[in-house]
């Protein structure tokens, strides 16, 4: 009798403890459908919204979208609007991210590179002081940004968008845990005692074996630079250097005194999405060939 109530004892705590377990997995389960909500329903929200017209846009249920051709005809007025300077702002805006991708991306690559494979005096501290920049808040350096820029007479100029974009101490530490990782000493002194110059080095070995990593920081820096609304808005007051980002507030500025507006502004935000969609989609082969490539080794 004993010793069945002790097996019965024993089969209750172990019931009970496996109850537990499974509702501590289930924490994690409900945080992420949590978080996924959080992230989708905004974004649901401007499709169903930029599917109705200006008319049905605060008269019809929030989630239901319409089929009457509102999206073609927002696309339209979109389109029409200040004689299309919508797209004006669209190709300012892959300009801006682009150039500045590309070239904070080649200026990560060096010095991240440098930074893993030289030895010098200081590096311990310099590569301390790029991740006190990463901690940075970004906004904190736009006023100071503003009056170098300004004191040189390039405040209202693309160049004052791009230039300030340069150096990213994120890329640059991606940069160099990536060079550590992935670009061998053994292969760097092969092809010095090659003859090969530390340039020659650093072109044909170094960006070719780091190159999935500078697909990864070329990729985040293009979506901050074409997500960023602050440092534009400070820089440039000119309509036609607008990014998307300042255009689309003016727009909904405006907006207050015609109401019109903003089924246009919901439009050309879902019109903005569709690049970098397309770009993280096109890019997304590095990333397979990156696995693929940590898995081997």
């Amino acid at each position: 009798m004993t010793a069945v109530t002790a097996a019965g004892s024993i089969g209750r705590t172990g019931a009970s403890r496996s109850g537990r377990r499974r509702r501590v997995a289930l924490l994690p389960t409900v945080a992420l459908v949590v978080g996924a909500l959080y992230c989708i329903v905004p974004t649901l929200w401007i499709l169903i919204a930029s599917t109705k017209s200006p008319a049905e846009l605060f008269s019809t249920e929030t989630y239901l979208p319409s089929f009457s051709g509102g999206l073609a005809g927002n696309v339209r007025d979109l389109s029409s609007y200040g004689g299309g300077v919508y797209w004006h702002w669209m190709l300012n805006s892959f300009l801006y991210a682009t150039i500045g991708g590309l070239a904070a991306s080649t200026v990560s690559a060096c010095a991240g590179y440098a930074i893993a494979k030289y030895a010098f005096r200081g590096r311990k501290l310099l590569f301390n002081a790029i991740l006190a920049g990463v901690l940075l808040p970004q906004i904190v350096l736009a006023i100071p940004q503003y009056l170098l820029l300004s004191k040189v007479g390039l405040n209202d100029s693309y160049a004052s968008i791009i230039l300030p974009q340069l150096f990213n101490p994120y890329g640059i530490y991606l940069c160099r845990i990536y060079a550590a990782a992935s670009v061998p000493d053994s292969v760097l002194e092969a092809g010095r005692m090659d003859g090969a110059s530390e340039f020659r080095l650093f072109r044909s070995v170094g960006l070719r074996l780091m190159g999935p990593g500078l697909v990864t920081v070329f990729l985040l820096q293009f979506i901050v630079i074409w997500n960023n609304f602050l440092l534009p808005f400070v820089m440039v007051t000119s309509d036609d250097k607008f990014p998307l980002t300042v255009g689309l507030y003016s727009m909904l500025r405006h907006g207050a005194d015609e109401a019109a507006l903003y089924s246009l502004v919901i439009t050309g935000t879902l019109l903005s999405v569709i690049p970098v969609i397309a770009l993280f989609l096109s890019l997304q082969r590095y990333w397979r060939i990156d696995l693929v490539t940590g898995a081997l080794k």
